[in-house]
């Protein structure tokens, strides 16, 4: 059960839950809003519409990534506040600090898209989206490994091995993120399928959490 009135700086994690919810919300609204309207090259000269609008398909796969990757980190925010019991201080900060990185993805997502074309420069905005994408798993894991330590924050009548294997899942992520950013100095098309492999894997519906009775929690 939730603590509605929990000592010192703790609190029900109600308000963190509703905050990050719009604030994801507006993030993900963001990317449509750089994708441009095709112009035309100039007004005494007609445009085809068919190839401009196929010529932004750098736009579209940079959109549908960043999309998907915001909808699973909104999902996974869901589920994992189903394991804390409340929050405090530094926990919303470490949050805040998850969602500014999420903030920032429409950023580099409109870098991506404008730069995919462009031979000189499709490295360094490959390279620089992958990293826009270590941040928030960064940040989502120092959330969970403050909040996890010693049962901080989150249930105390999860198993062990539970806690034990989610954490680790959320090391290998970060690492393999940072991997993906490293191989996309070298090749960023391999350094973006790693990034769309993680999303596809992070599809997957989450472990499901295991609970020990209150004797083996104690």
């Amino acid at each position: 059960m939730r603590h509605t009135h929990a000592p010192g700086t703790q609190r029900d994690t109600g308000r963190i839950e509703a905050f990050s919810d719009g604030v994801f919300a507006i993030a993900m609204t963001l990317l449509i809003l750089e994708i441009r309207v095709p112009q035309p090259p100039s007004p005494s000269e007609p445009a085809d519409l068919t190839r401009a609008l196929l010529d932004l398909w750098p736009s579209y796969l940079a959109y549908v990534l960043s999309f998907v990757t915001i909808g699973i980190y909104w999902a996974r925010h869901h589920d994992i506040f189903k394991l804390y019991t409340n929050t405090d201080h530094a926990l919303n900060l470490l949050n805040l600090l998850f969602l500014m990185c999420i903030c920032f993805l429409p950023f580099p997502t409109e870098v991506l898209a404008r730069f995919m074309h462009d031979g000189a420069n499709q490295k360094v905005a490959a390279t620089f989206y992958v990293v826009s994408l270590v941040l928030p798993a960064a940040t989502w894991t120092t959330a969970w490994l403050y909040a996890s330590r010693g049962y901080r924050l989150i249930d105390r009548h999860l198993s062990r091995e539970f806690v034990r294997r989610l954490t680790i899942q959320y090391l290998v992520t970060v690492a393999l993120y940072a991997g993906a950013a490293l191989v996309s100095l070298f090749s960023f098309r391999m350094g973006l399928a790693i990034c769309i492999g993680l999303t596809l894997l992070y599809l997957l519906p989450p472990r499901k959490p295991v609970y020990v009775h209150e004797a083996q929690a104690a």
